[in-house]
């Protein structure tokens, strides 16, 4: 099975200094004896506001971890993420939340993962839990 990766996680994989470092080289390990490994377009875009990360550095490293970058997302996933956002935004105004705000890459990032029935990595599982009921949800 296809696991899709977060963000947090790539983030944790590039600081050595980082506590979850090991764990989240743990976690790619076991992700990829699973099957493939794919960050969808936002996880890119995100990556690219990391000190020194530019498109070249990103092209490099995916290349040279195999990792897929998936560019196109279908009607169905900008719809399932822009619901699961609206219904966030709702629970935050009621419940006034704590922690920090979400943003729509989140959202995009999840609906990715579950419309193709894919697995997700992740740090923050709390938010694609509650967003995508039916998704798996891999933690470091």
């Amino acid at each position: 099975m296809a696991t899709v990766i977060d963000t947090n996680v790539i983030a944790a994989l590039w600081n050595l200094d980082d506590a979850l470092n090991a764990a989240a080289r743990s976690a790619l390990d076991a992700a990829l004896a699973r099957g493939p490994l794919i960050v969808p377009a936002p996880v890119y875009a995100e990556l690219m506001a990391f000190a020194g990360r530019t498109e070249s550095f990103l092209d490099g490293f995916f290349r040279e971890t195999g990792i897929a970058v998936a560019w196109h997302m279908e009607e169905r996933v900008w719809r399932a993420a822009g619901q699961a956002f609206q219904s966030y935004a709702g629970r935050r105004r009621r419940q006034r939340e704590p922690g920090p705000r979400r943003i729509l890459a989140d959202f995009l990032i999840g609906a990715y993962a579950a419309g193709h029935h894919y697995s997700l990595l992740t740090l923050d599982e709390g938010v694609y839990r509650t967003a995508f009921p039916a998704l798996r949800v891999l933690k470091t």
